[in-house]
């Protein structure tokens, strides 16, 4: 057991102090938050003290040393984490999130990866791109995957592929992969205007064999019938997995708004225009551009923490999540980027050439919410016609949500 594992062995902390561990993290983490944008890297030692402080067993099973928390403790965890540094928010929802799916996947592919070191973290890619091949026993896995998060930290990568049907006519099998650290390469590829931080590099595989155990059946996930339930039966593990995923890209965002709007404030405290002498702080326009982004900010981390307290109540009291909840839920989460992107954005103008410098500190908030809004998972366009078409009676074709 490492140092890390026996502070966190000791006992299982109360979601409240595990929030205000990340409460009080959030200066350190606006610290670091240069030398994670010019290393490309969440920095060694913040991940040593997120691993310290417990923050990656929330959501893992309790038989490999986890908590098995209720999400909305995760994603207070995310949302403080990103308003120190929105990078290193994005990273733990990423890489905090995969115990979870780790713990829908076979049994031995559980006890491979934590049977040794229950710390171990898993990084992802969950784009379909990989080259796939039928071999006894399992697979041979090839291919390139872009925006591996975190990957610098982890020992083991998910990685997404379609799997050719046997019978010509039958749809393809998605699946997620889980590779080891030696079977995969990472190429230095991050070179980007926000989120620099996050780290997230490019895979490399070169045919490594992967069990079939080691493969997660998107199907699975949708029917909330994953291999994994069998030793990890607490209702928690029967959360359609995509409803969790699209929060942990998505949560970030909260964050990364609410560090821009306190950077606002603190501009607005003093600037005089020298040009006009106008004066931030009694600028009504401005003002109401800080009261807008203020409460829908509120309002969005109001549904969005209604919605997974639903989730849990529903699954706790033997129900499951019905499909039009789950087209409304997906919806709402995929907006959170844009929406607060574009809050940040209305502030900007309103702040004068004291926000435009880079070392103000609206600045990098404003850049990492318009990078996450790139994130398949963040563009309501690719969810909207779902939650449309469920209103107008329409089945959905490809139910994976």
């Amino acid at each position: 057991m490492t140092n890390i594992q026996r502070i966190v062995a000791d006992r299982t902390p109360a979601p409240a102090e595990l929030i205000e561990r990340a409460r009080a993290m959030i200066p350190v983490l606006k610290s670091r938050a240069r030398c994670a944008t010019a290393e490309h890297k969440i920095p060694d030692e913040t991940i040593t003290e997120m691993q310290a402080a417990g923050f990656f067993r929330v959501l893992q099973p309790k038989r490999w040393g986890g908590y098995e928390m209720h999400p909305n403790v995760f994603f207070e965890i995310q949302k403080l984490l990103a308003e120190g540094c929105m990078s290193t928010g994005w990273v733990y929802g990423v890489v905090g999130g995969h115990p979870y799916e780790l713990a829908l996947f076979h049994d031995q592919a559980q006890r491979d990866v934590w049977s040794a070191d229950d710390s171990i973290l898993v990084s992802s890619s969950y784009q379909p791109v990989g080259k796939v091949e039928r071999t006894e026993g399992g697979f041979h896995l090839s291919g390139r995957w872009g925006f591996s998060s975190g990957c610098n930290h982890c020992q083991w990568v998910l990685l997404g592929a379609m799997i050719p049907p046997l019978k010509e006519g039958d749809p393809p099998d998605m699946r997620t992969f889980l590779v080891s650290r030696t079977d995969y390469k990472i190429d230095n590829t991050w070179d980007t205007f926000g989120l620099q931080g996050t780290g997230s590099q490019d895979i490399v595989v070169e045919r490594a064999f992967v069990p079939d155990y080691r493969t997660h059946k998107a199907v699975d996930g949708f029917l909330c019938k994953n291999p994994g339930q069998v030793e990890n039966n607490a209702p928690l593990y029967r959360i359609p997995w995509a409803q969790l995923f699209l929060r942990l890209v998505s949560t970030a965002a909260l964050g990364g708004a609410r560090a821009a709007i306190n950077a606002a404030l603190e501009i607005a405290q003093s600037r005089i225009s020298t040009n006009t002498g106008k004066i931030s702080k009694t600028d009504p326009i401005l003002l109401n551009a800080v009261a807008t982004a203020y409460a829908q900010l509120d309002e969005m981390e109001a549904v969005l923490r209604r919605n997974f307290d639903n989730i849990i109540q529903t699954l706790e009291t033997g129900g499951e999540i019905d499909i039009a909840t789950r087209q409304l839920y997906r919806f709402q989460s995929s907006s959170v980027a844009r929406r607060c992107a574009a809050l940040v954005d209305a502030l900007l103008p309103l702040l004068g050439g004291r926000a435009i410098y880079m070392h103000s500190a609206i600045i990098q908030p404003w850049l990492d919410l318009n990078a996450a809004r790139a994130h398949v998972a963040n563009d309501p366009n690719n969810m909207g016609p779902d939650l449309a078409n469920g209103l107008l009676g329409i089945p959905l074709a490809f139910p994976f949500l």
